[in-house]
């Protein structure tokens, strides 16, 4: 227990120190700020002094030296309590117009607060040639323009063809500017790109500077693009159609900035990426495409068995890079070993930094013959963009031995494989004494002639005949109805490529993927194209050449193109099934087709 002094030494200081928390927390402050700090010459400009306590007194603006005073002081007042606290703000605002070209300084203003003086920071502009501007600078829609900007931004300009550069798109809008609503209008388009979309986590508002000037801004879009051929490749605009708020200059009667509401378009600027060729000095023989930084193995998961038990032979690449868009190396295997066609795993993240994971291609192999059998060393070779150069990896030698099971001989035809005899071996229980001599007896049974199992064997071909017989007539009827059978089997086709996206109804991002995903393979799968080949105007003509219908090909082309734009929009439950069936009628007509 404290005693009574040192409980007076306690609470004085207590007291003290939070007259000193709150002296700080409410420290008076006059900040000037504008709205351009470049701009040409002919171009107007806003300067704001803002107080953030009430009960200032006698403001006085500083030598507008070098500009000129086009309208203002115009004077704002925000307050508001958000969580208990109040926030207080009163702002004098000026438009000026620069004199002359050159970095023009603006001193500070000053303001009487309980008893003090208060000067402002000073601001630094730099003015610049004229610039072409309309006929009525105040126009909501040349404001409008000149405050907001849709900006594409990419991560590199010139990449090698397989190498992964992201987009990103921004809207910069000016801290005077508000916006009510917005939407996009039209989505940007890759061609020649193998695209994904990153994951945006939310478009949160951030501080930031645009040519120099400061802006609030929000990251609308962002994409993982990898340049399938070389050249110049053209990433088209974003469009977006939004509500703006425009400041007209005046006052309502509680001060608060009135403002002229304006629709307008605003569009990103054409991206160019020049994608470089990989280089065809040292280039590997058995180069597939694969780009970025990999390890690679071949492994198998047993290596003793019996014949006629299976084993697994794993080709796997790990790493970062174009992990989606090349072919894994081929295993060569004895004749005597059967094998099965690979069946391909993904373990892949997409982000920033590309796509980095796991892919491999597992065969099934099966042996029939007693031996042990050599899977020869497989090489893989890709290319390193960050050290530009081309690098092999040989992978070790796989044996498999079967212990048990049929044994073979070489012959003089290699192609053949012939059983060894082997002689006879006799054992004690071999061969056993033939009785010659039969002691027949009368059977003992029921009698069976009137038994319940004689009326049942009776009537039993009278019940099973006719249903036999119907049931090969449905069959011959339904093996005669061609479409039908087309249309069964296409059917059963589409639910089988759907089916993980139909898992995935009421998560957009994971549905859409999957949706793309499975129209990609069903394609791969149908037309025999490679990865790296799925693009949707190869697409197109490839169906074209197959003498596919125009409306299939229109509906595939949609239910492709809203994978794409159903990622920027937003999409309920019932929109998504909708969907998930438009897909499987167009693979349904695709497949009777083809």
């Amino acid at each position: 227990m404290f005693n009574t002094k040192e409980n007076i030494h306690f609470y004085f200081f207590f007291i003290l120190s939070c007259f000193s928390l709150l002296t700080y927390a409410q420290e008076n402050e006059l900040k000037a700020s504008v709205s351009k700090n470049k701009l040409g010459i002919n171009q107007r400009f806003r300067i704001q002094f803002t107080i953030n306590k009430q009960g200032g007194d006698n403001f006085k603006a500083p030598n507008f030296k070098n500009v000129s005073v086009i309208g203002g002081p115009s004077q704002s007042i925000s307050q508001s309590w958000i969580n208990g606290k109040q926030t207080f703000s009163q702002s004098y605002t000026y438009i000026l117009q620069p004199k002359r070209k050159g970095e023009i300084t603006i001193g500070p203003a000053t303001i009487e607060m309980e008893g003090k003086i208060l000067t402002s920071n000073t601001v630094k502009i730099l003015v610049l040639d004229a610039v072409e501007i309309p006929k009525n600078p105040n126009d909501p829609d040349y404001i409008a323009s000149q405050n907001i900007h849709l900006v594409a931004e990419i991560s590199k300009g010139q990449p090698y063809v397989g190498e992964g550069v992201y987009v990103e798109y921004r809207l910069y809008v000016s801290e005077n500017i508000s916006i009510y609503e917005n939407g996009i209008t039209e989505s940007p388009q890759y061609n020649g790109f193998w695209n994904q979309e990153l994951n945006n986590q939310g478009a949160s508002v951030k501080q930031g500077t645009y040519n120099g000037e400061k802006y609030r801004y929000a990251v609308l879009h962002k994409a993982l693009l990898i340049p399938t051929k070389s050249g110049k490749l053209t990433i088209d605009p974003m469009k977006m159609d939004i509500i703006v708020g425009v400041p007209t200059g005046r006052s309502d009667f509680f001060g608060n900035m009135v403002e002229r509401r304006v629709r307008k378009e605003f569009s990103s600027a054409k991206k160019v990426i020049k994608a470089r060729e990989l280089p065809t000095a040292n280039k590997p023989i058995d180069f597939s495409g694969a780009v970025g930084q990999f390890s690679f193995a071949v492994g198998l998961d047993k290596d003793a068995l019996k014949a006629n038990e299976s084993s697994q032979i794993s080709v796997t690449v790990s790493g970062k890079g174009n992990l989606k868009l090349f072919e894994l190396p081929k295993i060569e295997t004895p004749k005597e070993l059967e094998v099965y066609q690979p069946e391909r795993k993904e373990k892949v993240n997409i982000s920033y930094g590309g796509i980095s994971g796991t892919i491999s291609d597992n065969y099934t192999v099966v042996p029939e013959f007693k031996g042990k059998y050599k899977i020869p060393a497989v090489t893989f070779s890709y290319f390193d963009p960050k050290e530009e150069k081309y690098k092999t990896i040989t992978s070790e030698d796989v044996y498999v031995d079967v212990l048990e099971g049929k044994e073979i001989t070489e012959s003089t035809n290699t192609t053949d494989t012939v059983i060894k005899k082997k002689d006879i071996e006799v054992k004690g229980t071999n061969f056993r004494y033939i009785q010659t001599d039969s002691s027949l007896g009368p059977l003992e049974t029921d009698d069976f002639y009137k038994s319940t199992w004689y009326f049942v064997l009776l009537l039993l071909p009278v019940v099973i005949v006719p249903i036999v017989v119907f049931t090969h007539r449905k069959k011959e009827e339904r093996n005669k109805d061609i479409l039908g059978n087309k249309r069964r089997k296409a059917d059963r086709l589409a639910k089988k490529y759907l089916s993980v996206a139909a898992k995935q109804l009421g998560d957009k991002e994971r549905f859409y993927e999957s949706l793309e995903r499975a129209m990609h393979n069903y394609l791969k799968a149908k037309l025999r194209v490679e990865t790296a080949d799925i693009s949707k105007d190869k697409i197109k003509a490839m169906l074209e050449n197959k003498a596919i219908s125009e409306t299939s090909i229109t509906e595939l082309m949609e239910v492709l193109n809203n994978c794409e734009f159903a990622r920027y929009t937003p999409i309920d439950n019932l929109m998504m099934r909708q969907e998930l069936e438009k897909a499987q009628k167009v693979i349904t007509q695709l497949d009777k087709q083809l």
